[in-house]
């Protein structure tokens, strides 16, 4: 049986871990764990080209300017990517991190999740330390009425007292523009005393970030193309009234067009074709 004086002093370790050791940042993508506090190095980042990235032309050349100004060491703004699923947000963000780097840049990414933005202003703290500078990730953000998670993220927009860490910017993808149901922004006026102070505080989290980039859904043309792109990239050779055919269908049958069952099209279309997808 263990000693009762190692047990406790295991017992205090998990409650207060010992601090993280300095960061190997020799990889160019992380992605920020807790519990313990951990940078986990990503070896290969899931990502398409950004030429492949069809009908967001204006969105994708204002991220890339700006990301371009932030890693030369120029100001730049966090950034909000909103609106319809499946159409490159986050993929858009890949891409634009690739494509800098590809220009010289030792630019680095950090994903951080949702859950784990209350451990924020230690990952800062790591991160304003190191000698590089870091896109800072989080995919899928939004807050429900009685959710806290926000106020974590103003350490990040707003940096507090220390202000944001020169070497970090922030770019977040989500489905709503004020990260949070439009009924809930509705309810809460109705029914609070002072109904404009009732949501300012999470409505206005949105108002933070610099630059809002809106996403919508696509037309039936850059469908296509995205598919006519994915086809040229991995060297699927299909008669084209064939291919307008089959993706017409595919999309009737989802109920929708978008990047993502651009995608799923030409999955399966490769598949029949018997072509296997390059890295």
């Amino acid at each position: 049986m263990n000693d009762p004086l190692d047990r406790i002093a295991a017992a205090l370790e998990r409650l207060a871990p010992a601090p993280m050791p300095a960061p190997d940042f020799t990889a160019e993508a992380f992605v920020w764990h807790t519990g313990p506090d951990r940078l986990e190095p990503v070896a290969q980042v899931a990502r398409v080209d950004l030429s492949l990235l069809v009908g967001v032309n204006r969105a994708r050349d204002t991220l890339l300017e700006n990301t371009r100004h932030f890693a030369a060491g120029l100001p730049a703004n966090n950034a909000l990517l909103w609106g319809a699923r499946g159409m490159g947000k986050s993929s858009l963000v890949k891409a634009v991190h690739a494509a800098v780097r590809a220009e010289g840049h030792d630019l680095k990414i950090v994903e951080l999740s949702r859950e784990d933005l209350p451990s924020v202003q230690r990952l800062l703290a790591h991160l304003r330390a190191a000698p590089h500078r870091f896109l800072l990730f989080c995919d899928d953000l939004s807050f429900s009425h009685d959710d806290q998670h926000y106020k974590s993220l103003k350490a990040v927009l707003d940096g507090g007292i220390e202000g944001r860490p020169e070497n970090v910017l922030f770019y977040a993808t989500s489905n709503r523009r004020h990260l949070m149901p439009r009924d809930m922004i509705e309810n809460e006026r109705s029914t609070a005393i002072n109904p404009s102070e009732a949501v300012e505080e999470k409505v206005s989290l949105s108002d933070r970030f610099g630059l809002w980039l809106g996403f919508h859904p696509c037309s039936q043309d850059d469908y296509l193309e995205m598919i006519r792109g994915y086809c040229a990239a991995h060297g699927v050779q299909i008669p084209e009234e064939r291919l307008r055919a089959e993706a017409v269908e595919w999309q009737a049958t989802r109920g929708a067009r978008s990047g993502r069952v651009a995608w799923q099209f030409f999955c399966d279309l490769a598949a029949r074709e018997g072509v296997r997808l390059r890295a």
